[in-house]
């Protein structure tokens, strides 16, 4: 990395205020992976790995220093006693990913001895955090017959649920979702248990998927309608749920869209929080900020460093609905944008805690 990156790279972690990125690479297994940790004030940095096949090292980097930042305010907010953290490994999960180049992270993970606690993200099974395991003991996210809690997607997909109920209390003053007209953008493990939830209550469910095999899987099991990616924007909706990746919400798509919410489980939805936060508010779109909503997966993989307790989970992710009404509230009452509303919540947390205690 020449002087130039190197001085790109330290500007860019100030601007977040980043404590430390590790960049991590081994020839033998084809492992390249980056390590951000973004705050350790509340506790070790916690927060999934994701593996994509990138289209540049740069959109890496970009994109596990937005997913750090993001932990430490899904962590605050969620009352978790940890701090924020991220990996990324470079590379298509579907073709190459195998037992060792996990391994070889898991030791990458290691070397970090406990700042930073991984488990599972897009591309990433509890399968492989078993891998990971076997290299370290800085990991959650594991199988249940490992003693871990399993894979967390189902109290994820609750956690959303729940912040859509809120939001359509918040909208409509009734929580129901039944014949409501919902797209649910991204169709993986979360996105699959969140279209359960909706069918269950007889909400009007649309999905869409860059993968067609996930598309007619849940089509065939569920009944509801897809559309072809191209075609997402452009649909007559209540509620858009981007639950794949992120920064769906832009210039771009603001445009087109013409639902009434916006709540889902992808991270880092906004595409530049500042701009399009306050674009989703002023177009009277109501945003369930997605750290919070979303945070159901790290609340199941804190019960497994404290003790695991799948009820206690799915109890706690239960509040994220008083929590979403909560955050509405100060939006409204302080006429700033939901996001805002959620980050001053977070850092206000932070900043207490901070108080009384040194990082991690």
């Amino acid at each position: 990395m020449d002087k130039a990156n190197v001085a790109s790279l330290t500007t860019r972690m100030s601007t977040f205020d980043h404590e430390q990125v590790v960049f991590c690479q081994d020839k033998a297994t084809g492992l390249k992976a980056i390590i951000a940790i973004h705050n350790t004030v509340l506790g070790p940095a916690v927060g999934g790995t994701r593996m994509w096949a990138y289209a540049s090292e740069d959109d890496a980097v970009t994109d596990v220093l937005r997913l750090s930042r993001g932990m430490t305010y899904k962590n605050a907010l969620a009352g978790l006693n940890i701090g924020g953290g991220k990996a990324v490994i470079i590379g298509d999960a579907r073709k190459d990913k195998n037992e060792a180049l996990i391994r070889r992270f898991g030791k990458f993970v290691d070397s970090l001895a406990g700042k930073y606690i991984t488990a599972e993200d897009v591309g990433i099974s509890t399968k492989d955090m078993e891998y990971v395991k076997q290299e370290t003991d800085h990991v959650v996210g594991l199988p249940d017959y490992r003693g871990g809690g399993g894979d967390p997607s189902p109290v994820t997909a609750y956690g959303v649920y729940m912040g859509m109920k809120a939001s359509m209390k918040e909208l409509s003053g009734n929580d129901s979702l039944s014949g409501k007209k919902i797209l649910v953008q991204g169709v993986g493990h979360v996105g699959e248990y969140l279209v359960s939830h909706l069918v269950k209550e007889n909400a009007e469910v649309i999905i869409s998927d860059i993968y067609e095999d996930r598309v007619k899987a849940v089509v065939s099991k569920y009944g509801v309608k897809a559309v072809d990616v191209s075609e997402v924007y452009h649909q007559k909706i209540d509620v858009y749920s981007p639950c794949a990746l992120g920064a769906t919400v832009n210039d771009e798509t603001l445009a087109k869209l013409t639902c009434s919410i916006i709540c889902g489980a992808a991270n880092n939805q906004l595409a530049n929080e500042q701009i399009h936060g306050a674009e989703v508010q002023k177009k009277g779109i109501l945003y369930a900020p997605d750290y919070l909503v979303n945070a159901g997966g790290i609340i199941n993989c804190y019960w497994e460093i404290i003790g695991y307790s799948r009820e206690a989970a799915f109890a706690q992710a239960q509040g994220i609905y008083d929590k979403t009404l909560e955050i509405f509230s100060k939006s409204k009452s302080e006429n700033i944008p939901t996001y805002l509303a959620a980050n001053l919540l977070a850092e206000a947390r932070i900043n207490q805690i901070g108080k009384i205690k040194l990082s991690y």
